[in-house]
């Protein structure tokens, strides 16, 4: 029996023709979606930088404050004036970063409580907000990264997420989502409740003691020791900022080719070990926040590990190496690690961004596969 040539042309005629109906429907539909998507966004209100002056005119006084206090210290103060600014600099440092940061906002590991009074001590004295809001901040920076609900968003320039943000009103995205963000543990932490309660009386701590020490200990001019703690402040403002800035703008991603935090080796040095910024995005629950636990560039870690030798810190989370090589062969730029899958490309997505250990988008894959060094009870 002959084929039937003409029915079967007819047949394949009628489903190409529906599908050209049915991709022509898709088509229209995700243009109509894409154009609402625009429409709402068009709907809402520009924001707007509304500057806060009494911030402005203090950060001019502390920046011009600053210089005069490096000419002091090289041209008038006491030998031992300078040894003070840079210890107290360093340890002021730590209490941001072993303390607010990488125990309080990211929980990458536990500490006793003479641990945990001492960090909030010198994190008290770097003065940069109370540890309850300098940690909701940062857990939203990180949920929400490069994104309006980000308070430093790197895509409105260096300024701005160098000390801009701090400079004008906050955009209400960031007000919002920070209204989403878990902060029950800190809540319920006895030290962080007790330093927020009575921060206001607490800036003894940053100014007048580290000022009051030099004139009665060794003599300094009043007016010398002032402008010497402006500087070291000051000087320490911008080491934090810069994390904010230059390690989301210059350096390598070897971990994650699609969020903006780089690895910046000169950040790293100046802020204690926080310049591994990628890595620290893609593993915020580490307690390392690099890769290496290098002490040379990383003062922070060779602090923790000290208080975990002698008992005072447990339960360090670390990210063992298959997870690192993991991720960097599936997302990095191939600056350390060679990519196999060159050909699978990825675009960032904020679904399942956690801001550390106990977010509540935390890969159980991750949780089980993590190292945890100390465990404690």
């Amino acid at each position: 029996m002959a084929p039937n040539t003409f029915g079967n042309l007819a047949t394949l005629f009628l489903k190409t023709s529906q599908q050209d109906v049915s991709q022509k429907k898709a088509a229209e539909k995700t243009v109509t979606q894409k154009l609402s998507t625009q429409k709402v966004q068009n709907m809402k209100p520009k924001y707007q930088w509304i500057i806060v002056w009494q911030n402005m005119i203090a950060f001019i006084y502390l920046h011009l404050g600053a210089l005069y206090g490096l000419y002091i210290l090289i041209e008038a103060a006491k030998f031992y004036t300078f040894l003070w600014v840079i210890v107290v600099g360093v340890f002021t440092g730590i209490g941001i970063t072993a303390g607010a940061h990488r125990l309080w906002a990211h929980r990458t590991y536990k500490a006793k409580w003479p641990m945990r009074v001492i960090l909030m001590l010198l994190q008290t004295t770097a003065y940069q907000n109370n540890i309850y809001v300098w940690v909701r901040d940062h857990r939203v920076h990180h949920k929400f990264v490069d994104t309006d609900a980000d308070p430093h968003n790197v895509k409105r320039g260096f300024f701005f997420s160098h000390m801009g943000w701090l400079l004008v009103r906050k955009h209400p995205d960031v007000i919002n989502k920070g209204a989403t963000i878990d902060m029950s543990d800190l809540e319920k932490d006895p030290v962080v409740i007790w330093q927020r309660r009575h921060y206001k009386i607490l800036i003894i701590l940053c100014f007048l003691l580290p000022t009051w020490i030099p004139c009665y200990f060794w003599n300094e001019k009043p007016i010398y020791a002032w402008y010497s703690t402006l500087f070291r402040y000051t000087v320490s403002l911008n080491l934090t900022w810069l994390v904010n800035s230059a390690a989301h703008i210059w350096g390598i991603k070897p971990y994650d080719n699609t969020i903006s935090p780089t690895n910046n080796l000169s950040v790293s040095i100046g802020a204690f070990g926080e310049g591994w910024h990628n890595y620290h995005h893609v593993f915020p629950w580490d307690y390392k926040a690099a890769e290496l636990g290098n002490y040379r560039t990383n003062f922070t870690t060779a602090f923790i590990d000290f208080f975990t030798w002698i008992g005072w810190a447990y339960d360090l989370k670390t990210v063992t190496h298959s997870m690192i090589k993991k991720r960097a062969d599936r997302m990095g730029d191939g600056s350390k690690y060679a990519r196999t899958n060159v050909h699978d490309e990825h675009h960032h997505s904020h679904e399942g961004v956690i801001w550390g250990w106990g977010d509540i988008d935390m890969e159980l894959e991750d949780i089980q596969e993590a190292e945890i060094i100390n465990k404690g009870d």
